[in-house]
């Protein structure tokens, strides 16, 4: 509330319409991601390979899962995610921390809407339009009719967002009904068919340090996809109990689990499939899979599933890019502009930059791959802060409550999960040609919205609050008492994980 003379101005706060199962309903945009990006890997590494790096890498997601669920309670009355865990770890020592993490978190949830445009465009156009000759070039890129298709549901997915949480939320429930149809299909009907063949199952790791480097490079890269369960933490402030976001969290990091396991093994054992691979067009890998199960006919609605499933991911990603720049933003980490709700208690504005970076992506980038390594250092980065931030809060503000409060064994696994994370980043981040898309210029892009955090930081304290750069901060050991209520709006006894 702010006063102005006799007038009392109240300020639009984000609603608490949620429950856990919207929660687990919104992240099942993560399975959307493993669609989006399973081709690459079943590419190189082949069906069991790319079983072991997606089914490590979604334990590894799960396990980060169940250390967010802590401080998700904690500040639970915050937006932001991970990226404001990460702000509260570090602020006593340094409060460059907060602007880096929130933006290399966005950047990675931002760039949803560029990839997954693009292969929704992709699968349209071999399933539909697989004749069409339309090719503009423009700035150095080749925009064809997938390229339009990516825009125009960019912005579509952008006006459905700015309209409320709740309608989205209805909209993403649509979508996780369709998206069960092609992982039924994909999963468990290949093996009933007889299209599945055991010849098909194989490994190969390929490259240098006998193909671990590689598939270092590649967990650095599938974090973008598999560690995205993270997503219930960000809408903590919109759950109606506390109790909803560790459910939320928890139930969604486990069935990414079942499905990054599944997913590979029923998928790549089709016959044909490998071959549409090595096409390199994630549209025509599907079409190709769904055509052999089903026929070509039954095939076009299967292709409208996927697409759903895509469209799911693509929304959950705008409302959580858009929250994590708001919390920070509300935290003091970034420009004033981003901290506002619109009327239908979102924030509009920072979802608008999403608009404006993922159009511009579609038209200057060519690959998605690239698209998703340039974002993912920043990404990665941010897990590394806030599992460090988890374990600086647990040292520095012991006394501060926590509802949900994990077992001290859990200690050690956050630290080995920061190494892990901090050492996929450096390899996988200083490699960019053992992926085959990404270049020095999208490492240079990457690391440019990084340092663009810390300029705004510096505008938001020099310019908008007119005090000077503080490098590190005070913190109080307990919340205050109107943070205290808003925490936890009536006494709530600590579970222990």
């Amino acid at each position: 509330m702010e006063e102005t003379g006799t007038a009392t101005v109240e300020e639009v706060q984000l609603l608490k319409t949620l429950r856990w199962w919207d929660g687990f309903i919104i992240a099942l945009c993560n399975p959307g991601f493993l669609l989006g990006s399973l081709g690459y890997t079943l590419g190189i590494f082949g069906v069991v390979g790319s079983m072991i790096l997606w089914g490590a890498s979604a334990a590894l997601g799960m396990l980060q899962a169940w250390i967010y669920s802590e401080p998700a309670t904690m500040f639970g009355h915050r937006s932001g995610g991970i990226a404001l865990y990460a702000h509260e770890g570090w602020r006593k020592y340094t409060t460059l921390v907060g602007p880096l993490s929130a933006f290399g978190y966005w950047i990675g949830w931002s760039v949803v809407l560029s990839i997954f445009g693009k292969i929704i465009g992709d699968l349209a156009t071999s399933q539909w339009w697989p004749n069409s000759g339309l090719s503009i070039s423009f700035a150095g890129n080749t925009l064809t009719l997938s390229s339009f298709i990516a825009i125009g549901l960019i912005i579509f997915v952008w006006v459905f967002n700015i309209f409320g949480l709740r309608l989205a939320v209805w909209f993403t429930y649509a979508c996780a009904v369709l998206l069960m149809v092609p992982l039924v299909l994909f999963i468990v009907v290949p093996y009933f068919t007889g299209d599945w063949h055991g010849s098909n199952v194989h490994a190969h790791f390929p490259g240098p340090w006998g193909g671990i480097k590689l598939a270092v490079v590649y967990m650095f890269i599938l974090a973008w996809s598999t560690y995205g369960t993270e997503v219930c933490a960000t809408f903590a402030p919109e759950y109606k109990s506390i109790q909803d976001t560790h459910r939320a969290l928890r139930s969604a990091a486990m069935f990414m689990l079942l499905v990054c396991l599944l997913l590979p093994l029923g998928l790549g054992g089709i016959h044909g499939v490998s071959a549409a691979v090595a096409t390199g067009a994630e549209g025509q890998f599907y079409t190709s899979a769904m055509t052999t199960l089903v026929g070509h006919g039954a095939a076009a609605f299967f292709t409208i599933c996927i697409i759903a499933s895509l469209l799911l991911s693509m929304t959950s990603s705008t409302a959580d890019a858009g929250r994590a720049l708001y919390g920070i933003s509300r935290a003091g980490m970034t420009i004033k502009a981003f901290g506002v709700l619109s009327r239908f208690h979102v924030p509009a504005r920072a979802m608008t930059l999403d608009l404006v970076v993922n159009i511009a992506l579609v038209l200057f980038i060519k690959s998605n791959l690239a698209i998703l390594y340039m974002s993912n250092i920043g990404y990665v980065l941010a897990h590394v802060f806030a599992l460090s931030g988890f374990l600086l809060l647990r040292r520095d503000r012991p006394n501060w409550p926590r509802p949900i409060k994990i077992g001290s064994g859990w200690l050690p696994i956050a630290a080995f999960l920061c190494v892990l994370n901090a050492a996929f980043l450096v390899i996988g981040g200083l490699a960019p040609h053992l992926n085959g898309y990404g270049n020095w210029t999208d490492f240079g892009i990457g690391v440019g919205i990084l340092v663009a955090s810390l300029l705004l930081f510096v505008y938001r304290r020099v310019v908008e609050d007119k005090e000077g750069v503080h490098l590190r901060e005070d913190v109080p050991l307990l919340p205050d008492e109107a943070e205290m209520q808003a925490l936890t709006g009536s006494p709530v006894p600590a579970a222990s994980a």
